[in-house]
C-alpha cells in the first residue's frame, strides 16, 4: 500500500510541474532571428585608453587586455580627434571604437591581437592624470 502511494504522489508531483514556455522571437524567413545591421557586422565594440606614438598604437581596455591597432586612416583620424587632449605626444585618451579583432600571425612580433578600426564612437579626456615624474626639464 505504502508503494502504491508513494509512487501516486510521484506521478502527482511531475504531473502537476509548470511547462514555462519560452517567449517567442521575431523571425524573418525560416527561423532566423533578427538583428540590427550593426550586430551582423561581426565587429566589437570596445572602450578603453588609446595611445600612438612613433608608429605604435595601442588601445588598453581595463587593466589587462591591451590590443595593437592597426595603423590606417581610421586610427590616424583618432589619433588627431584626441589632439585638444593631449598634453604630451605619448598622452592617451579615452575612447570608444568599434573595429575587427585580428589574432596576431604565428612568429610575429606585437600584442596577441590588434584591432582594426572601422568607426568612431566617441573620444574624451581622461579623467585621472597620469602620475608618472619627469626627471630633466
Amino acid at each position: 500500500m505504502k508503494r502504491v502511494l508513494i509512487l501516486l504522489l510521484t506521478f502527482a508531483a511531475f504531473t502537476s510541474c509548470k511547462n514555462d514556455a519560452k517567449p517567442e522571437t521575431p523571425t524573418i524567413g525560416a527561423d532566423a532571428v533578427e538583428k540590427t545591421a550593426k550586430q551582423n557586422d561581426g565587429l566589437t565594440l570596445l572602450s578603453g585608453e588609446f595611445s600612438y606614438y612613433a608608429d605604435a598604437a595601442v588601445l588598453q581596455v581595463g587593466n589587462s587586455s591591451i590590443y595593437g591597432v592597426v595603423l590606417n586612416e581610421k586610427m590616424h583620424e583618432l589619433h588627431d580627434m584626441g589632439e585638444p587632449f593631449r598634453t604630451e605626444p605619448t598622452d592617451g585618451v579615452l575612447v570608444q571604437v568599434r573595429g575587427k579583432i585580428i589574432p596576431k600571425e604565428e612568429g610575429e612580433e606585437g600584442w596577441p591581437f590588434n584591432i582594426d578600426i572601422k568607426e568612431i564612437i566617441s573620444v574624451k579626456e581622461p579623467s585621472v592624470k597620469s602620475e608618472v615624474i619627469k626627471i630633466g626639464k
